[in-house]
């Protein structure tokens, strides 16, 4: 079953359990159908692969996904984890806001 995630392509995440609890960076790719998501420099997995004509062969390093509940936003003005809540503007426009400052997340 896939849910409505507040997680999108470009936010700045941090990871909050597993073997990379604390580290951060933006993500990739997100996957609603799956609840997973592509973090940049998350969950890093070696694959062996074979030459071919665009790509070299040898031993390469590829972000996996991760779930979705193991992500939390980083906050825009203190860089710390923060929930998502949603705000509407007065031109009836909805935008993301962190609800630990209270700063709009998406432009």
């Amino acid at each position: 079953m896939s849910i409505k995630t507040k997680i999108r392509k470009g936010d700045r995440v941090t990871v909050l359990t597993g073997k990379d609890k604390g580290k951060s960076g933006n993500v990739l790719s997100v996957s609603p159908k799956d609840n997973k998501a592509v973090v940049q420099g998350v969950n890093v997995a070696k694959r062996h692969t074979k030459q071919s004509a665009q790509q070299e062969g040898g031993i390469v390093a590829k972000e996996m996904p991760i779930h979705i509940s193991n992500l939390a936003h980083l906050d825009p003005k203190d860089n710390k984890p923060t929930r998502v809540g949603f705000k509407i503007n007065k031109d009836g426009s909805k935008v993301r806001v962190a609800k630990r400052s209270g700063e709009v997340i998406d432009g």
